[in-house]
């Protein structure tokens, strides 16, 4: 096995970030506010998950072009902004409030704690690299139950860009001693996937929603539909 370690992008990958839009549609039974219809926020949710999180990564990569940087809580907030406001939400704060709290304690997916003890047994080594800031990562890995999980967890704000910067994937190597050829970088997001291969890293994608390949110039080694067969994967490399 030539791979000795396996890293992770935090949010869509680890954690599932439609997960706050969809846990405050349900306990307030489409409730979000006094002012609002119940009705249309109940169909409105998905909507606002997509628009948040696709706003969300739009101003990363933005920030990171631009070399205006600010922290990824900062953009995660104005991605909501945006995605109330596209549907006359902006009126809501208890249901901003509420969305961000969700937002710092997402759920993992439903196989990722059982794939990382797989991972550990078998003598990887697991790590994070993410655009989140080092607050929001320790609080979403506790939130989720993966204490103990990863040797280390990465954000970007040690070199202050967000992916897909190449120094990001750098610092990997700066913290795990492994050369990028050793180390499985695992992505849901296909233009993260993509850009970590052109780094050099073994990136591997994962496919959660059937989306075609991003045209760039690099393409992850493996496609996967989810982290489940991830381990088996891992030991043929």
């Amino acid at each position: 096995m030539s791979v000795r370690a396996c890293v992770f992008d935090a949010y869509g990958t680890l954690f599932d970030v439609a997960g706050a839009a969809r846990i405050a549609a349900a306990e307030s039974g489409g409730e979000p506010g006094a002012a609002e219809d119940a009705a249309a926020w109940a169909d409105q949710w998905p909507r606002i998950a997509e628009d948040w999180r696709r706003k969300q990564l739009e101003y990363t990569w933005i920030r990171a072009c631009t070399g205006a940087h600010t922290d990824f809580w900062q953009v995660t907030a104005d991605g909501l902004d945006w995605a109330l406001e596209a549907v006359g939400l902006q009126g809501a704060p208890a249901l901003r409030d509420r969305l961000l709290a969700l937002y710092r304690d997402l759920p993992a997916y439903p196989e990722v704690a059982a794939t990382l003890s797989t991972l550990r047994d078998a003598g990887l080594r697991c790590a994070i690299l993410s655009n989140g800031s080092p607050d929001m990562l320790d609080r979403a890995v506790a939130s989720a139950g993966l204490d103990g999980a990863f040797e280390a967890v990465l954000s970007v704000e040690e070199v202050g860009v967000f992916k897909p910067d190449p120094r990001v994937y750098a610092l990997i190597e700066r913290h795990l001693s492994l050369p990028p050829a050793q180390v499985a970088f695992v992505s849901a997001n296909g233009w993260d996937a993509c850009a970590a291969a052109g780094f050099g890293l073994t990136a591997i994608w994962l496919n959660r929603r059937d989306a075609p390949l991003d045209r760039l110039h690099a393409a992850p080694a493996h496609v996967l539909p989810d982290l489940s067969p991830l381990p088996d994967l891992v030991r043929s490399l």
